[in-house]
């Protein structure tokens, strides 16, 4: 049997989550639990948080902090500083770990890879060349190279 060994996901299995938005949870906890709740960023309408279940390092999520589901549902203020955060973030990547690209997107309605249906949010998932690689095909596994914590610190580093 194959093992692969992440000591860190023990901290989250033994949490308790409720049963509430795991994003207005993390926004009601209060900024001095920002760094533990891997909360990034908090604007006038909306935050950014890392992905913990990331597709790849510095996986970010960009979200409105009003709990709504659907794209239409946003003001024209929320849909503007979403989008010019979303657009800081790529910039903020590239600035802190150079990525060769990036996937940015919306994933609207359950039936289309929502994980979170009811609290829309920006997928922002840079991108190396190579950094897909045999394991996805052959070990149905994805490697993440970096601790949460590493990036969060780092991001928030350069932001500063």
């Amino acid at each position: 049997m194959d093992r692969l060994w992440a000591p860190w996901r023990s901290v989250y299995i033994g949490k308790d989550h409720g049963s509430g938005c795991i994003f207005c949870s993390k926004l009601e906890a209060g900024a001095e639990q920002d760094r533990e709740n891997h909360v990034l960023y908090r604007g006038d309408k909306v935050f950014v948080i890392l992905n913990i279940y990331p597709y790849n390092n510095g996986h970010l999520l960009v979200a409105p902090k009003r709990h709504v589901g659907d794209i239409e549902e946003l003001d024209e203020g929320e849909m503007l500083e979403l989008f010019a955060v979303t657009s800081k973030m790529v910039g903020l990547h590239r600035k802190t770990f150079s990525p060769h690209g990036f996937n940015v997107g919306i994933n609207l309605g359950k039936v289309a890879g929502a994980g979170i249906p009811g609290h829309l949010h920006i997928h922002i998932v840079p991108r190396w060349e190579g950094d897909n690689n045999f394991m996805p095909v052959l070990g149905d596994v994805r490697v993440i190279s970096e601790a949460l914590d590493q990036t969060y610190d780092k991001l928030k580093a350069a932001m500063r």
